[in-house]
């Protein structure tokens, strides 16, 4: 979870709900934004007792580090990102500054590169981009336990 400069857990529950939120300017920062999936994951079971697959743990990293790379990548400025634990699921938005929805490209095994949205659209949910008053937010859902006779997405097949 972060933390302010004076100890204060910036993470905050309301009911169910546990969120996290971090900013993000460079490319550098894109493991940061995997390692602040992992930290959070790590918290909730940890601290909240809720389960937390292997299987959810790559995939909210996988999540966060492509959305992460799209929105340093396609918008000028920093964007933002939030993890929420929300019913049995972790939505994972990142906010960025341009109001351009992206390009969401069929699957083509024999293109090199932009397979993100397609990776984050596969393993999610849910998917969905909403225009802002300033820029875009991409939200994804990733189921926290492992279904053991269906999608791992979690899906109704």
């Amino acid at each position: 979870m972060e933390q302010t400069a004076d100890g204060e857990d910036k993470s905050s529950r309301l009911g169910d709900v546990l969120s996290v939120s971090g900013a993000f300017e460079g490319s550098e920062d894109i493991a940061v934004a995997r390692d602040l999936a992992r930290s959070f994951l790590t918290d909730v079971q940890a601290l909240h007792g809720l389960p937390v697959s292997g299987r959810a743990m790559g995939m909210v990293q996988l999540v966060a580090s492509e959305l992460v790379t799209n929105a340093r990548k396609y918008a000028p400025g920093p964007c933002l990102l939030t993890l929420e634990i929300n019913g049995g699921a972790v939505d994972v938005t990142v906010w960025d500054s341009n109001p351009t929805p992206p390009a969401i490209l069929a699957p083509d095994p024999t293109r090199i590169g932009q397979h993100g949205l397609e990776i984050v659209m596969a393993v999610g949910q849910s998917f969905a981009i909403h225009r802002e008053p300033v820029g875009k937010r991409i939200t994804t859902a990733i189921v926290l336990a492992d279904d053991p006779g269906g999608d791992p997405a979690g899906r109704q097949l």
